[in-house]
């Protein structure tokens, strides 16, 4: 059974930091794009960040660029998302995705990827 586990998540104070892990089972990541969501409180999903499967590629939407940092380690079939400097508007439920795309470099941030986990969530309070 194909299936994405997300952890890593908690609650932090401002300005700290997380990392949260995206872990695949039933299937090789190794093929395919990884996006990171989120959806805050009274919100709707919006994409975060993703990565290619080849890893050359990236992208963040803009409120959290030069902050977050995504990666992968296909070896251990699972991607990460650095969370450094969080702010209290990065809260919310985080999401990780994957899907197959045309070219091992490339990812998109706002796209309908085929499998999801069930989240985690992130709270940035003091």
């Amino acid at each position: 059974q194909l299936q994405l586990v997300e952890s890593g998540g908690g609650l932090v104070q401002p300005g700290g930091s997380l990392r949260l892990s995206c872990a695949a089972s039933g299937f090789t990541l190794d093929y395919y794009a990884i996006g990171w969501f989120r959806r805050a409180p009274g919100k709707g999903r919006e994409g975060v960040s993703c990565i290619s499967s080849s890893g050359r590629s990236s992208a963040y939407a803009d409120d959290v660029k030069g902050r977050f940092i995504i990666s992968r380690d296909n070896a251990k079939n699972t991607a990460y998302l650095q969370m450094n400097n969080l702010k209290p508007e990065d809260a919310g439920d985080y999401y990780c995705a994957a899907n197959m795309m045309e070219s091992e470099d490339v990812c998109f941030v706002r796209y309908e990827y085929d499998y999801w986990g069930q989240g985690t969530q992130v709270t940035v309070s003091s």
